[in-house]
Parts: structure tokens; C-alpha cells; sequence
């Protein structure tokens, strides 16, 4: 079994780059053997190209995402299959983790189930510095990670694999 942590976003757009922070403090953090994090920022075309050649059994993006929560909110999303079809067009510079799947899905490979650790930002102007309530999400969204990788593994190892993703988006406050 392997499992893929990536850390997604941008650094220089303060709360954009809660995914990279994730990434930083899972460093300090033991995981099981099985998963690998990896901070992976602004660079989606090589993301995409890991998910391709990896072989992954899941992959946990962790990356903020706003979907009309509290500032600080952290969310597990678990998008449907389809999201992770190949894409026609893709625009290099607009690198989503929707895209980055698409993407993935080009190249003809895949990214085993899929899950979005995602934190509703504060703000996304330019700046280096996390906000407070996204600042303080970090630990918060850790714990959600490992915790959702043990899941993985205690699954896995009774017989009993996630299901597949809904025909909708799943979407779990935490």
C-alpha cells in the first residue's frame, strides 16, 4: 500500500499555502511507513506526474479551500471519479487539484481514491504569513491527515478498502 500526502499552494499568497505548512509540520510527525509526504507548492505539472508513475492507493491533497466557511475551517472532501478524468485543455498557470487530477488522468495514470484536506482561507493576497485562524488550522489539519491514513490502513488491512467515492462530492466539516 502506498499513500501520497501532498502539500499544494502558494507560499507567497498567505493562506494559500496552508497546504505547504500541512506539508512542513507532517514532517516532524511519524507516520506509518506506507505514506510519504511531500510539499509539492505551486508545482502541479510535477504533482500530476506523480500521481501518473506513483501508484498510489491514496492520495491526500491538502491545499485551502474555500467553500463559504469560517476562516480556520478544515474540510475532508472526497471528489467523484469523474473530477479525475482526463482534461482537454489545461491552463499551466490555474493548477487546481481538480486540474492536477485531469491532469493526471491525461498522462494515464491515476491517483488511487482521493481525498482534499482543505481549509477555508482568511486571505489570499500577496504575503508570507499564514493568518491566524489558518495558522491555527494547521495542527488541526495534521491530526485530520494521520488520522485519515490510519483509517486507510486499518481498512486495508481488514479486508474491508474504502468505498468508492460517491456519484456527488462528500464533503465533512471537521
Amino acid at each position: 500500500m502506498k499513500i501520497l500526502v501532498a502539500g499544494v499552494g502558494n507560499i507567497f499568497l498567505r493562506d494559500d499555502g496552508f497546504g505547504v505548512a500541512v506539508a512542513r509540520h507532517l514532517a516532524d510527525v511519524d507516520l506509518p511507513e506506507q505514506a510519504r509526504v511531500a510539499d509539492f507548492g505551486i508545482r502541479g505539472i510535477h504533482l500530476a506526474y506523480e500521481l501518473t508513475s506513483g501508484g498510489y492507493d491514496l492520495t491526500i491533497l491538502v491545499d485551502a479551500t474555500a467553500r463559504g466557511g469560517a476562516p480556520g475551517t478544515v474540510y475532508v472532501l472526497e471528489p467523484p471519479p469523474e473530477r479525475q478524468r482526463g482534461a482537454a485543455f489545461v491552463d499551466a498557470h490555474a493548477l487546481t487539484p481538480d486540474t492536477v487530477l485531469a491532469l493526471a488522468g491525461t498522462f494515464g495514470g491515476g491517483a488511487g481514491q482521493v481525498l482534499i484536506v482543505g481549509c477555508e482561507p482568511a486571505d489570499t493576497s500577496p504575503g508570507m504569513e499564514l493568518t491566524p485562524p489558518v495558522a491555527d488550522a494547521v495542527p488541526k489539519a495534521a491530526s485530520v491527515v494521520a488520522d485519515l491514513i490510519e483509517q486507510h490502513i486499518n481498512a486495508d488491512h481488514h479486508d474491508h478498502a474504502p468505498a468508492h467515492p460517491p456519484a456527488q462530492q462528500e464533503e465533512r466539516t471537521c
